[in-house]
């Protein structure tokens, strides 16, 4: 690529700070904007976001700035991971600054509750006339800095963006794919949160190997099922976006929404948890979001309905899961009958 790309990264948690840093380390012009001039003043000083990832060096040409005019002016790409309570504000913030050819990234994880609205969605709505794509895998943070071998995935419809996003983000130990399918690769990084706290759950009760494979392959099928209904390709769930994630967040104690779900197993309430955590985890308003649109298209989801019940409808753990073994029986992969 001729053009030496300028490079933005709105949001300054784990995931905003690790991929600024892979550009950064790539000699792109990149910018880390945060809304904290203090906490931008504090990374620039000590060279490392000790808040978010501490003990980790980052590249001495990031900028870390809370000017959000000087982050915007002139930059050819976007990526905003912003939570997805604040997505949308931030969009609107951004736009009166960017340039016609400006390309935007979302990596958040999350739905609106708002009409079940997409972040690429949101970004659609704000920012007509703009590449839009989303960055979403299996791609704890901590590990990327480590430099630990992470594959990623790009979904677009614009080719532009996809080459540019894997021309700033390649690297020896970060791989980037491409995907076209937008809303299944975006569905898969939102819908995976839910099943991770299922899934923490289970293993704080003593699941053996046959659930967990169980539960992560029932998740998967129901992740695909509705999707497909929301006009994304289930397909797109055999890769990274879908069952790579969904591994990766179903089965490690550093995912926020596992650590729920683990306990939730060990018999605590979902407002203690929160409480502990400083925040709610991104499955559980997911949950909530997914539960209606289930049902009011009719989506057949048991796992969800069996986890919103011991959220929110004070059903034991045990009576769910004696009730989910014995439910409706259903064909192993539905996809292989051409429905």
């Amino acid at each position: 690529m001729s053009k030496i790309l300028k490079v933005t990264v709105l949001g300054g948690g784990s995931f905003g700070t690790a991929i600024a840093n892979i550009i950064a380390c790539n000699r792109y012009p990149t910018y880390l904007w945060m809304r904290s001039a203090e906490q931008a003043a504090e990374i620039l000083a000590e060279g490392e976001n000790r808040r978010y990832l501490p003990g980790y060096k980052l590249n001495k040409d990031l900028l870390v700035t809370a000017d959000l005019a000087a982050a915007i002016t002139d930059a050819d790409l976007i990526f905003i991971s912003i939570p997805t309570h604040s997505f949308r504000a931030v969009t609107q913030m951004i736009k009166p600054l960017l340039a016609g050819q400006t390309m935007v990234v979302s990596t958040a994880k999350g739905i609106e509750p708002e009409g079940f609205t997409l972040m690429s969605q949101i970004l659609e709505q704000e920012l007509p006339g703009h590449a839009i794509g989303v960055l979403s895998g299996p791609n704890f943070a901590k590990e990327i800095v480590q430099q630990q071998q992470t594959g990623t995935v790009i979904a677009s419809e614009s080719e532009a963006l996809i080459s540019s996003v894997q021309q700033t983000l390649k690297s020896e130990t970060f791989r980037v794919y491409a995907n076209h399918d937008r809303y299944g690769v975006e569905l898969g990084g939102a819908l995976k949160n839910i099943y991770a706290i299922v899934c923490g759950m289970a293993a704080a009760l003593g699941a053996g190997h046959n659930t967990q494979a169980m539960l992560l392959t029932r998740s998967l099928a129901e992740m695909s099922r509705f999707a497909q209904v929301m006009g994304a390709n289930p397909m797109t769930f055999l890769g990274l976006a879908g069952v790579g994630d969904l591994i990766l967040t179903c089965t490690s104690d550093l995912s926020r929404n596992y650590r729920v779900g683990y306990a939730l197993g060990q018999g605590k309430q979902l407002d203690e948890i929160v409480s502990s955590l400083g925040q709610v985890a991104e499955g559980v308003n997911t949950l909530r979001q997914v539960k209606q649109k289930a049902g009011e298209l009719g989506i057949y989801m048991p796992l969800v309905n069996g986890l919103y019940s011991v959220l929110f409808e004070g059903r034991a753990i045990s009576e769910v899961a004696r009730s989910l073994m014995v439910g409706e029986q259903a064909d192993d992969v539905e996809f292989l009958r051409g429905n």
